[in-house]
C-alpha cells in the first residue's frame, strides 16, 4: 500500500489577536511621569479558529474582502507573525513574496539589488549572480542596469522586483497581491510565469483579490470574512461567493448588522463603505432632460423577479423602469444603454424598431421591461435608462447616466464583451468545393 503524501501546509484552528492602543503619551515627558502606565487598548480579532491544509504541488487560492485577514493569515504561515491558538505545520523549502521589492536600497544599482534580495528570498550569491541577466531581460531593464533605483519608476521597480522573485527555487510559494504589476503586455508575462510554477509542481498560495486569476490558476479556493473561514472547495465556486458578498444587496446588510454589534470596528467600516458603491449610483449631477416625463424608478431584475445587482453569465434577466409622465407625449423612445466600465457601449435595447407606443397622457405611470439572456462577458457594466421623443435624440424627456452598475460573474473566456451562444462544425469539403494545396 503506497504511503499517502503528508500536506505541505497544514493550519490547525489558528487565531490571532491584535492589541491596537486607543491612547498613549505623546510626550517625552509623559512618558518619563508615568514609566508603567499601560494605555488602553482596542482587540480587534484578525483571525479565528481558520483550518485548512494544502497538498503538495497544489495552487491555492486565499480570497476575501478587505480586512478579512488574508495577509495576516499569509504572515503567519510565513513566520512573521505569532499565533495566539492553532498549530501551523510546513512540509518543504518555502519563500514568502508578500511584499515586492522589500530589502532594495534605493542608492545602490539594479546589480546590487539583485545580489541583495535574491539572496534574501533564498537564492546563493553565485546562483544570483549566474541569474542576473535573465532577471534583467524579463524585468525589460537592461539598459538601466547601472541606474540607481531612486531613479526608477514605481513600474520599473515592481517589475525587477518580480523577475527576482520567480527565480527563487522553493518548493512552497506564498504569495500576496503581486499579479498586477506592469503594464498589460507584462502582465501577461507575468500569467505566463504563474503558468510555468504551476506546471513545475511547487506548492503555492496565492492572496488575491483577482477572481478571474483563481479561476484560471488555483485548484482549490479558500474564502474568508472578519478572519473565518466561510468555505473551501471550487474556485469557480468561491469566486462567485467572494463577488456576490461584495456586490449583493443581502452581503450589505450583512455586513451593516455586523457594524451595528460591533460599531468600533474599524475594519468592517471600511468593509461597508467599500461595497456601497455597489448597485444604484444615481449620478444625478448628471442627469438631464426637459421634464415631460420622469424616470422615477429602475431596476435589474434575475429570472425570479428579484432586484439584483449581480447576474451569472447566460442568465434571463429584465431591465425596468417606471416613468411619471408630467405632460402628455407621444410615442416616446424607452431605451437602456449598457457600458462596459470603460465607458464603450456594448447593448442599447429599446423600441425604435417596435410598432409605434402611442399617447401617454400627462398624469400617468407606465413601467416599461426590456428582458434579455446576459450574454455579456464576465465583468462589471454601467447602465444608462433614458427616454425621449421618437427617432429624436435631441429631445430628451429624462436620462439618468450611470444609475446602475451591474456585475455580470462567470469564467467564459472571450476577448469580446458580448458571448452568445453559437455552434461551431469543421467539415471535409466534397470533390467539386475541394482546392489544390
Amino acid at each position: 500500500m503506497t504511503k499517502q503524501a503528508p500536506p505541505a501546509i497544514l493550519v490547525d484552528g489558528i487565531s490571532k489577536t491584535f492589541e491596537i492602543p486607543t491612547e498613549g503619551a505623546h510626550t517625552l515627558k509623559e512618558r518619563a511621569l508615568h514609566p508603567f502606565r499601560r494605555g488602553a487598548v482596542r482587540k480587534m480579532r484578525s483571525l479565528r479558529n481558520v483550518s485548512f491544509h494544502v497538498e503538495p504541488g497544489e495552487f491555492f487560492g486565499v480570497v476575501g474582502r478587505n480586512g478579512s485577514g488574508k495577509s495576516t493569515m499569509l504572515k503567519t504561515l510565513a513566520g512573521i507573525y505569532g499565533i495566539d491558538e492553532g498549530a501551523i505545520h510546513v512540509d518543504g523549502r518555502m519563500s514568502t513574496f508578500i511584499e515586492l521589492g522589500v530589502g532594495f536600497n534605493p542608492d545602490l544599482a539594479a546589480y546590487d539589488n539583485v545580489m541583495l534580495n535574491a539572496q534574501m528570498l533564498g537564492l546563493g550569491r553565485a546562483e544570483a549572480k549566474a541569474r542576473f541577466d535573465k532577471i534583467l531581460e524579463f524585468a525589460e531593464l537592461g539598459d538601466f542596469a547601472d541606474l540607481k533605483i531612486k531613479n526608477y519608476s514605481s513600474g520599473m521597480l515592481v517589475r525587477l522586483a518580480f523577475a527576482v522573485m520567480i527565480q527563487v527555487d522553493a518548493e512552497i510559494l506564498l504569495i500576496d497581491e503581486v499579479l498586477a504589476v506592469g503594464d498589460a503586455a507584462f502582465q501577461q508575462k507575468c500569467f505566463d510565469e504563474f503558468e510555468r510554477i504551476r506546471e513545475s509542481g511547487a506548492t503555492v498560495i496565492l492572496v488575491t483579490h483577482d477572481m478571474s486569476a483563481v479561476k484560471r490558476f488555483c485548484d482549490r479556493a479558500l474564502l474568508l470574512e472578519r478572519g473565518t473561514v466561510v468555505a473551501i472547495g471550487d474556485p469557480e465556486e468561491i469566486g462567485d461567493q467572494y463577488l456576490d458578498m461584495n456586490f449583493s444587496r443581502d452581503a450589505q446588510a450583512e455586513v451593516a448588522a455586523e457594524i451595528a454589534a460591533d460599531p468600533d470596528d474599524e475594519e468592517t467600516s471600511a468593509d461597508v463603505a467599500k461595497i456601497s458603491l455597489a448597485g444604484t449610483v444615481n449620478h444625478d449631477r448628471d442627469r438631464h432632460g426637459n421634464g415631460k416625463a420622469e424616470i422615477v424608478d429602475s431596476w435589474i431584475e434575475n429570472a425570479d423577479g428579484e432586484r439584483v445587482e449581480v447576474l451569472p453569465f447566460g442568465t434571463p434577466c429584465t431591465f425596468a423602469m417606471r416613468v411619471a409622465f408630467h405632460e402628455t407625449v407621444e410615442n416616446p423612445l424607452f431605451g437602456m444603454t449598457v457600458l462596459t466600465d470603460q465607458g464603450v457601449t456594448v447593448f442599447e435595447p429599446n423600441n425604435l424598431d417596435l410598432p409605434p407606443m402611442g399617447v401617454f397622457e400627462g398624469g400617468t405611470v407606465r413601467e416599461s421591461r426590456i428582458t434579455f439572456d446576459s450574454y455579456l462577458a464576465p465583468g462589471r457594466y454601467i447602465l444608462t435608462p433614458s427616454i425621449c421623443k421618437d427617432e429624436s435624440a435631441l429631445e430628451w424627456f429624462d436620462r439618468r447616466p450611470r444609475m446602475h452598475r451591474l456585475l455580470v460573474t462567470g469564467t467564459v473566456k472571450t476577448l469580446g464583451t458580448m458571448h452568445p451562444p453559437f455552434t461551431l462544425d469543421v467539415t471535409t469539403p466534397t470533390d467539386d468545393q475541394a482546392v489544390s494545396a
